[in-house]
């Protein structure tokens, strides 16, 4: 059992990350939609994206899309967690998906790299290629932990 001081610190925690990923995901989706437009303004100023603003418009909007599905992913399990009850197959699930998404970016980033190579594009397909390995793993720990519960609660 856990002492009261130590719940009021997760629960500020908790709060402070639902927060965090609300903005991200409520930003993320209007960011993501105005690419285009973002793309034709910023053409005006570096030539690269008034030559390929169909290309790199279409890149960035599929990173974008697959960006926020991993954050409403995150958005589900923090409920989940909110509930107290954290190890569920909707978790598993969740985090094998966001490890979809997160190879899914780091395809399309791989595509980026090829055509318009910076070191910017190569952390981001480290990061996306780590996280997607992450999550991979965090899916079977999880999935192990739900078993276990599953077998505590029969014997009970």
């Amino acid at each position: 059992m856990r002492d009261s001081a130590s719940n009021s610190i997760g629960d500020k925690v908790l709060l402070i990350t639902k927060c965090m990923v609300n903005v991200m995901f409520w930003c993320g989706v209007p960011m993501t939609i105005s690419i285009p437009w973002v793309f034709k303004w910023y053409g005006a100023i570096d030539s690269f994206f008034e030559t390929n603003y169909v290309r790199e418009s279409v890149l960035y909007m599929i990173s974008g899309l697959f960006a926020c599905l991993i954050v409403y992913e995150l958005r589900k399990m923090i409920r989940s967690v909110e509930l107290d009850d954290c190890f569920i197959w909707g978790n598993v699930v969740s985090l094998k998906r966001m490890a979809i998404y997160a190879f899914a970016i780091a395809l399309v980033t791989i595509v980026r790299i090829i055509t318009h190579w910076t070191p910017a594009v190569v952390i981001i397909l480290i990061v996306f290629a780590i996280a997607g390995m992450f999550s991979e793993v965090l899916a079977s720990v999880f999935a192990k932990a739900v078993e276990y519960k599953e077998e505590n609660d029969m014997t009970i």
